[in-house]
């Protein structure tokens, strides 16, 4: 039996500038910050039993892997070649569906978990691209590279796409201090509401992948626009600016409206008026793709009103801290 770890991200800066449909055309950039907050995958191979069994929030048993209805846990098993006798169990800190790149980071730790059955040990890149592979190319996911990178590596990461695809991977490093100012005055907030972030992404996608149009247009500003911010926000962390990083995440979400009508909606969008007119909030964001999930809220003051305030629109605010290790196998018995 053996037992993974795999941290879910936020993306700070450059989000969307990872599909292949944008980075193709002059790469992509993505400043992300790697959460505390982890999927847990548990997995075994039963000395009799030779069903395929999956424990968690879609249970299944099927006679081999070829049967099973969940698209990544099939994927895995067949790229991997285990076909039968094989039991799993899978467990979230938090919801999928919610903008923190929980089906990548589920991926990238089954995999890791499938890798240590057999006593290999992949580099992180290496563990990021086989998940990759299986979502972009076998599974036709319309996603970015971002999530699988950041699952497996962790840390405050940058990620500079060239435009065949390959990922170079560097690492920020704060002093203790700013970072943790930076992590206390940028709250995140639960709204309640899930997603599948394939749908919003869609939109993007289709729109740079014509050959002309205003869609096309539109996208490819706000993408690039959107790039620039993603290296602009780096230095704000790395300088210690945090007023800079309240003024561009505003500009940034304003930049991925554009991208679709999906990612927003109109109670949310009262909200951020709301707290950016009356408890200081100087900029924010829906986590992830959009249309859900978790709302990113940087406030330079206390925070206390704020807090108060979003607790009272049934918005509770998530403690939340940098993991460092990335996926991580933590355990082998058996």
């Amino acid at each position: 039996m053996i037992s993974t770890r795999t941290p879910l991200r936020v993306t700070l800066g450059g989000g969307g500038t990872d599909l292949e449909s944008y980075y193709r055309h002059g790469g992509g950039f993505i400043f992300a910050m790697a959460l505390d907050k982890y999927i847990h995958v548990t997995a075994h191979r039963p000395a009799f039993n030779t069903d395929v069994i999956l424990h968690g929030p879609e249970p299944e048993q099927e006679t081999a892997a070829n049967a099973v209805r969940h698209e990544l846990v099939r994927a895995a098993l067949m790229s991997r070649g285990i076909n039968d006798r094989f039991e799993m169990a899978s467990i979230g800190d938090i919801a999928g569906g919610t903008g923190l790149g929980s089906s990548s980071c589920f991926l990238v730790g089954l995999l890791a978990a499938l890798h240590g059955m057999n006593g290999e040990h992949p580099s992180p890149a290496a563990l990021a691209e086989e998940a990759c592979t299986l979502e972009i190319e076998v599974l036709n996911k319309g996603i970015g590279k971002q999530d699988q990178y950041m699952a497996a590596h962790g840390g405050l990461t940058t990620l500079d796409i060239a435009p065949d695809g390959a990922v170079t991977v560097g690492r920020v490093d704060l002093d203790p201090e700013t970072e943790a100012a930076f992590i206390d005055h940028t709250h995140i907030y639960y709204t309640g509401l899930r997603r599948d972030a394939a749908v919003i992404l869609g939109a993007q996608d289709q729109a740079m992948r014509a050959d002309a149009g205003a869609a096309r247009e539109r996208a490819t500003q706000s993408l690039g626009a959107i790039k620039d911010l993603g290296y602009r926000i780096k230095d704000a962390w790395t300088t210690g600016d945090m007023e800079a990083w309240g003024r561009m995440l505003h500009e940034h979400w304003l930049n991925k409206k554009v991208l679709s009508a999906a990612i927003s909606w109109p109670h949310i969008d009262a909200l951020y008026d709301h707290v950016r007119a009356n408890l200081g909030v100087t900029g924010g964001k829906v986590i992830g793709a959009g249309g859900g999930g978790f709302l990113m809220l940087f406030t330079p003051g206390p925070g206390e009103a704020l807090e108060a305030y979003m607790a009272s629109q049934d918005m509770p605010r998530l403690r939340y801290g940098i993991d460092r290790a990335g996926a991580r196998v933590l355990g082998c018995a058996g």
